[in-house]
């Protein structure tokens, strides 16, 4: 850049702060706009498996590979497959020195990158109501409290129900017709020793039609369940959500006959059941540039979560950033960025989305389940993350 830019990312999360990250270790000042009040003020999901292809080339750009590492869990990418009577169909370990997809809690992840930055780059509890594109290329941030800002670029990492993306598409996210149901289990070895075993060390899942169940093993003895299965948003009418002993009982008739060893995901569980609709983009999702605004991550191209969101969201930033530091103007930058993130996106959502609706048909049957290729049972097809959120 001849001059230095003003910078805006609106939205801490994974992809805007290695974009902040990757800045400022070339000398570029940003500030990144989070609505939530402070870093602990939200449980920040599940486990992520971070591909060697994508979010370890983002993480490495950023200079924090080494810190990744250190934090991971490469035997977490053992994975396992049931069919609804709890036979073991399929049995995944990773190899000795295999780190092609080693996993990361999400929130140990986030730390690590918030460590990174200089202090005070985060402006927390700061909710950005939308941005206006400006003659000349610039944007202006609208706050919450009516004031304004202008910036030769406004990034929106806001995820699923961004502020920033109305600026560029008139593209809401539609319910994808499955809801992923959230339960969680503490000191799992110890308390749970069968959902332990189920599990394994990394991720499980038993399918059966329309329904799944999957367990994933985060850090410190922990393990979140997910009840997936195809069906109408309001699959709860008539439910109290908060009350735990009635959504267990409705979701205990949805999975009748399931074996009994599976059921205990249903029963056991530790604290209440969190309802979780998923959400996707038109696909594709694209937009005609606008000088001075762009997206990445689930703000961009918000897609089933087939395992490659925060990859996705992650490679987004550190290229995004690495766009701006090469190019001599804004307009360039965003044009060598977006000429390479849409059709990257629009690929990765075709692709989830035939994974979705293979995994998840709109049928009770599962006498085709243990027999699909392996193409549709690849260990990134299970949830990777917890849902967007609006920054």
């Amino acid at each position: 850049m001849s001059t230095t830019p003003r910078i805006a990312i609106v939205g801490a999360g994974l992809g805007g702060l290695v974009c902040a990250r990757v800045l400022q270790q070339h000398g570029v000042p940003v500030t990144v706009f989070e609505r939530e009040s402070d870093p602990h003020s939200r449980a920040q999901g599940g486990t992520l498996d971070i591909d060697a292809d994508t979010g370890q080339a983002a993480l490495r750009a950023a200079g924090l590979f080494d810190q990744f590492l250190a934090l991971s869990r490469p035997e977490g990418q053992e994975w396992r497959l049931y069919d609804r009577h709890a036979t073991l169909i399929r049995h995944d370990q990773a190899g000795e020195g295999d780190l092609s997809r080693p996993e990361i809690d999400r929130g140990r992840l986030r730390a690590l990158l918030l460590g990174s930055l200089a202090p005070g780059t985060v402006r927390w509890g700061h909710f950005v109501r939308g941005v206006t594109p400006l003659p000349h290329g610039t944007a202006r941030l609208h706050h919450h409290d009516r004031a304004a800002e202008d910036f030769d670029l406004v990034i929106g990492a806001d995820g699923a129900w961004s502020r920033v993306r109305p600026a560029l598409s008139d593209a809401q996210p539609s319910y994808a017709g499955v809801t992923m149901v959230e339960a969680h289990f503490d000191d799992v070895d110890h308390r749970h020793p069968g959902i332990a075993q189920l599990v394994g060390r990394g991720t499980m899942s038993a399918k059966a039609g329309r329904r799944s169940l999957v367990l994933q093993r985060n850090s410190n003895g922990h393990v979140r369940a997910y009840v997936t299965f195809r069906g109408p948003q309001d699959w709860h009418t008539g439910l109290d959500l908060a009350d735990t002993d009635s959504v267990r009982a409705r979701l205990l008739a949805q999975y009748q006959g399931w074996h009994e060893s599976l059921l205990d995901i249903l029963r056991d569980n530790e604290g209440g059941f969190i309802n979780r609709p998923m959400f996707v983009l038109p696909v594709p999702h694209s937009w005609q540039r606008v000088p001075g605004i762009t997206l990445l991550g689930d703000a961009a191209h918000l897609m089933p979560p087939a395992g490659v969101g925060a990859n996705l969201a992650l490679l987004d930033g550190a290229e995004l950033a690495r766009a701006v530091i090469d190019h001599p103007t804004i307009d360039e930058a965003l044009d060598a960025y977006e000429s390479v993130m849409l059709p990257r996106a629009i690929d990765n959502a075709k692709t989830a989305l035939h994974m979705l609706n293979t995994l998840m048909p709109d049928t009770d049957s599962d006498s085709d389940d243990a027999a699909f290729p392996d193409s549709i049972w690849p260990a990134n097809t299970l949830p990777d993350s917890h849902p967007a959120h609006t920054s």
